[in-house]
């Protein structure tokens, strides 16, 4: 038995931004607070979003005082934006932290409290009230920030999430033209985090069939896609390929839940400021290579996605050459391949493990239990980028 849970209704394709419109028909709201990534409004992406709201008579107040990687300080300050601004509806435009940040505003309008009260690891409060509606509109084709019901926050040495069913987005719109300008670095570590999403859910010990089927459809989709969305700027087409995969690992590991590459990656982000997506990448083939065995049929079923050859090959050997096939992908969309990239040295590891093994919401969905041993292997192997088993 399980349960499949997604936004009230999700709008995806070329010129669905204009169901924005409908939106504000639908619930006759009168203030809006908008959150979005600074660089949009500067490159005027979100002016047709603006145009719309104005456009239906709202009064619109806009914070673009997003950063990478919010901090709890940055949540609690959109927090009070959002409160001052008496809004009663919430629009997120951006990459996952704006979407994250957007989805707190939206709450704490209505609920006391700040954002630490809320954190999985530390915090004791519940939230008592829905808040307002939410509409989130990615601009990255990689967080799947707008179909979860997740915000996450950096500490001083690793990184916390609220999550709750209250976060989720009433409306989320993904119009792949909101990707179309993104530079090669943005879009591969956004396609990398979407594709870690979509192969964690996959191998999830919560994984059902229905999150599979999207997994699979968002792996294949991704891989076949990313290397020219990151190179040829003018392959729409391959962008628009990239934010439905998106979408599809979102709805996916939304339900199925992630793992050992994101518990591991969180303390990459929290101690050394390495962005998300770049701090899955170069650990997805080490975790891989450590957890393989214990989901052999899984990886068979990941190497028939990214078109790995598996005729004549068991189930190990697809494996093996799955995880060399990551591996070289994250070289081929330009990111890197080794920590010692970021300036992570070996005197660094016991932090990073400690930081790594308190994040058990996470490393509880692994198919195979990661020890303190195995996720010190795994850190070491990305520091040297070597591959233990494959």
């Amino acid at each position: 038995m399980y349960q499949f849970v997604s936004p009230k209704k999700v709008y995806y394709g070329e010129g669905s931004l204009s169901r924005l419109q409908d939106v504000l028909q639908e619930l006759k709201v009168h203030r809006v607070f908008v959150v979005a990534d600074p660089a949009l409004k500067d490159l005027q992406v979100i002016d047709p979003i603006i145009h719309i709201l104005e456009g239906e008579g709202v009064e619109v107040t806009i914070s673009t005082d997003v950063v990478p990687e919010p901090s709890l300080n940055v949540g609690n300050q959109m927090v009070e934006q959002a409160r001052e601004s008496q809004a009663e509806l919430v629009v997120g435009v951006g990459g996952g932290s704006a979407l994250d940040l957007a989805k707190a505003a939206a709450v704490f309008i209505d609920n006391k409290g700040g954002v630490e009260d809320f954190l999985n690891l530390s915090g004791q409060q519940k939230f008592e009230s829905r808040g307002v509606p939410k509409v989130l509109i990615p601009t990255t084709s990689g967080t799947g920030a707008e179909v979860t019901d997740i915000s996450v926050f950096s500490l001083e040495d690793t990184k916390d999430v609220m999550t709750h069913p209250y976060l989720l987005a009433d409306y989320a719109i993904i119009d792949p033209v909101m990707t179309y300008t993104l530079p090669p670095n943005v879009t591969a570590s956004s396609g990398m985090d979407a594709l870690t999403h979509a192969i964690e859910a996959y191998t999830s010990k919560h994984a059902t069939p229905l999150t599979d089927s999207l997994a699979l459809e968002a792996i294949g989709r991704i891989s076949r896609n990313i290397r020219s969305a990151v190179w040829n700027d003018r392959d729409y087409k391959a962008r628009e390929q990239m934010a439905l995969g998106s979408m599809q690992a979102g709805l996916s590991f939304y339900n199925a839940g992630v793992a050992g590459v994101h518990a591991l990656a969180y303390p990459l982000g929290g101690l050394h400021k390495v962005p998300h997506g770049e701090s899955n990448a170069v650990l997805l083939p080490f975790v891989y290579d450590s957890i393989f065995p214990a989901c052999l049929d899984k990886m068979a079923g990941i190497g028939k996605a990214l078109g790995v050859p598996v005729e004549g090959k068991t189930n190990r050997q697809v494996a093996q050459s799955v995880v060399r096939y990551l591996l070289e992908l994250v070289e081929d969309v330009g990111l890197p391949t080794t920590l010692s990239v970021y300036d992570i040295e070996e005197k660094d590891m016991e932090r990073l493990v400690d930081n790594g093994l308190q994040q058990t919401r996470l490393l509880k969905r692994s198919p195979k239990p990661l020890s303190e041993t195995a996720v010190r292997q795994i850190y070491f192997n990305a520091l040297r980028g070597e591959l233990t088993h494959s």
